[in-house]
């Protein structure tokens, strides 16, 4: 840093006050109108006593679900309350002597899943972050305990010595090797095109990479470790003969926990607070870089912008993390599936960061070196100006991390309880997040115009719904237990930050209300119940406002933030509220329609799936669970995603509920127009007949996958018929 720069801020916010306007704008009116509706609702009650005796019920469940509808949506518009935006002068910055030390944190649990050339990828590009080498120490937890992994790490070590030399020479932004490879121009090289020097170097590099690739893919495990094995902990320092020279390496090490069935491990939560001990005896940085196993650093200077926040005397001292959104390289134009998942990463994260900052959520840099287990090394390293030598002996450098990484070197101490990550639910970043925002401490979202880390998204239906059952499940049990946010949350911090993460834990709710507006108004349409205000009523102008406000301010978000409207469309299986928020994203219709119809798809399968999971822990009759997503690629998954096709090949326990409402649906819609045409009575079924077409056109592509689609993606007749059928013949029990 010059001396001119040392009062120049290293970081500034800015509060967006045209959104501010529009959304506070937009809260009062739709408010408004929700009282409108509860004041429709509620008159309903006192009059017309032997309509009310007679449909009683289903006026009470769409009663309920435009309750918890309007609950949710309370507890959204905390997020739109105070948006801000940050910018960063990492130029700023001082020295890179004065610079503090990181320690990287990658966890990784299944070679099948998560392909071991990509996490060498993601650790070959931590290794090549642009920050002091000696400052800068990479931790890789395999919590497989798997020899390809072990191996890979290895081999990784050795090509760095080659690539990190040359994004050195030739400031190479794009150092996740997968990433540069894979472009069709040099532009990512200040060098491009204007060196011989450079293209002869590159070629080069390429060649000691696919030797790489080739290595790793080709080695045979002589064997499996199972579920039980004890700790490793390899640290890559060997001396290595070839062509380079003296090169200068970050830290690199390899740690696999000890694991013993009859012992718990905690999930990642547990490998992260592994890391956190083992590091502190080898490295013991004060800020940690933690990062999903697939999401490599696509920016060299991420680290310097998250200290530009971190060095901050301002915000420092109450700053527990830097967080970071997460972004893909796989995303296809239009994201079917909202894999990037765009509100939760903009619209909702920089909302809480106007308000104490956002939720941990996968990329982050935080400050947590803080009951502590038996290690009296660890607890020397508690102290602020503990340092290892590493140029120990091996053994004698290891043997503390071995203890640490054992099974059995949690008991009777604080960990997972009041130190580290926390225990008992597998978002552990959630709930660690949520904790650390309780006891005082605050984070920032920090969004640089390039993406700071990019990762491989889901691409198949089955997978995103696995995932989701898993975070929806996760995030709502911590609605129900002591960790309440509504409860625990607001002695300890602002009421509208307790919305935000209530609004987190409660979101998988939008299950119930989904299920019943799917459907009692299309049932209570075939039979000649109006639930709703007829057209000529002034209360149906209420009902249409609520509908359209809510579209269109989702719309808005979407193309703010980068949306299309086939992608609003997906999410939108929410109503037209969101319409506004695509906009805001900057999206298209295409993208916000998609957001919508992946939303119905969640919310009738892995949102109830999720919840009653959560239940069911609760009560004791299930244990928690945690699979990895399926990172492994699949070409024709891939190309279907690609195209804009849903890959309708998912378990039967996600695509029967689907197809089952989608079958109500089409069958009251074609009974109500029947109804309609013969009683007229168009004027009180207009809305019942309205909702019905509105979720037929919005999950148009199940229509597809049933009829039209030939590929491999398509909806299975073996599954369709009997469900179709079974369906159509029990809607005549439906008579209210």
């Amino acid at each position: 840093m010059d001396s001119n720069d040392e009062s120049l801020p290293l970081n500034t916010f800015h509060v967006q006050k045209l959104l501010l306007i529009i959304n506070r704008l937009h809260m009062l009116l739709h408010s408004t109108a929700l009282l409108f509706l509860l004041h429709y609702r509620v008159c309903f009650l006192f009059q017309h006593s032997e309509s009310r005796e007679s449909h009683l019920l289903p006026w009470l469940l769409v009663f309920a679900s435009e309750i918890i509808l309007s609950f949710i949506w309370i507890l959204n518009q905390a997020y739109r309350w105070r948006p801000v935006s940050r910018s960063v002068f990492p130029q700023r910055l001082p020295q890179d002597d004065k610079l503090p030390t990181i320690d990287v944190f990658i966890c990784t649990a299944d070679p099948t899943k998560e392909p071991t050339l990509d996490v060498m990828n993601t650790v070959l590009s931590a290794m090549a972050l642009d920050y002091p080498t000696e400052k800068l120490h990479v931790y890789l937890s395999d919590d497989g305990g798997s020899p390809v992994t072990l191996h890979g790490m290895r081999e990784a070590w050795k090509f760095a010595r080659w690539w990190l030399p040359f994004c050195r020479r030739y400031k190479i932004r794009d150092r996740c090797p997968k990433a540069y490879f894979s472009l069709e121009d040099d532009d990512h090289s200040d060098f491009a095109r204007s060196s011989s020097l450079y293209m002869a170097d590159k070629q080069k590099i390429k060649e000691k990479y696919e030797a790489f690739k080739e290595e790793i893919k080709t080695f045979r495990k002589d064997k499996a470790f199972s579920r039980d094995h004890p700790s490793v902990v390899e640290l890559m320092q060997e001396s290595i003969s070839d062509d380079v020279d003296d090169v200068k390496m970050p830290l690199l090490v390899y740690v696999s926990r000890e694991k013993k069935l009859s012992h718990p491990h905690h999930f990642k939560a547990g490998a992260l607070n592994v890391l956190l001990r083992v590091s502190s005896v080898m490295s013991n940085s004060p800020y940690i870089l933690v990062l999903d196993c697939d999401m490599f650093c696509n920016d060299p200077t991420s680290a310097r912008y998250a200290m530009c926040f971190h060095l901050d005397l301002k915000i420092s001292s109450s700053l527990a993390f830097v967080q970071f959104p997460q972004k893909f390289y796989n995303i296809s134009k239009n994201d079917i599936y909202d894999s990037q998942m765009r509100s939760l990463f903009t619209v909702q994260w920089q909302g809480m960061d106007g308000l104490k900052g956002p939720v941990m959520s996968g990329t982050d840099l935080l400050k947590l070196k803080e009951y502590f287990g038996t290690s009296n090394e660890f607890i020397r390293s508690l102290t602020q100006n503990y340092t290892r030598d590493l140029a120990f002996g091996k053994n004698e450098l290891l043997e503390e991390p071995h203890l640490l990484a054992s099974c059995e070197y949690e008991i009777g101490s604080k960990w997972g309880q009041e130190v580290g990550f926390l225990y008992g639910t597998v978002v552990e970043d959630y709930l660690t997040g949520f904790v650390l925002h309780c006891n005082g401490w605050t984070s920032v979202f920090c969004e640089p115009s390039r993406p700071q880390f990019l990762g491989s998204a889901t691409t198949n239906l089955n997978d995103i719904l696995i995932q989701g059952t898993r975070w929806y499940c996760g995030l709502f049990e911590n609605g129900i237990n002591r960790f309440c946010p509504l409860i625990y949350g607001p002695s300890r911090m602002p009421l509208l930050q307790s919305l935000c993460f209530a609004e987190l834990t409660y979101f998988p709710l939008y299950c119930l209300p989904l299920w019943c507006l799917a459907t009692i108004p299309q049932l209570c349409l075939l039979n000649g119940i109006p639930l709703y205000p007829k057209v000529s009523d002034p209360f149906f102008i209420v009902f249409v406002f609520i509908f359209l406000s809510a579209l269109l301010k989702d719309l808005h978000e979407v193309f703010l933030t980068g949306g299309t409207l086939h992608k609003w469309i997906n999410e939108q299986r929410t109503l037209l509220k969101d319409l506004h928020e695509v906009f805001l994203t900057g999206g298209t219709l295409h993208k916000w329609i998609n957001e919508q119809r992946i939303w119905m798809m969640k919310s009738v399968t892995c949102h109830l799936y999720g919840c009653l999971d959560a239940l069911l822990k609760k009560v004791g009759i299930r244990e928690a669970s945690f699979l990895p997503t399926n990172k492994s690629e699949d070409n024709e998954q891939t190309l279907l995603y690609q195209m804009d096709k849903y890959d309708f090949q998912a378990s039967n326990i996600f695509i029967v509920p689907m197809l089952a409402l989608f079958t109500i649906n089409i069958s009251c819609f074609v009974g109500g127009v029947y109804r309609v045409f013969l009683v007229g009575d168009c004027d009180k079924m207009f809305i019942q007949l309205f909702l019905a077409v509105f979720i037929i056109i919005v999950n148009y592509p199940i229509i597809e996958g049933l009829v039209i689609r030939k590929d491999k993606g398509r909806i299975s007749k073996s599954v369709a018929i009997p469900v179709i059928l079974a369906t159509v013949a029990l809607l005549p029990f439906f008579n209210y």
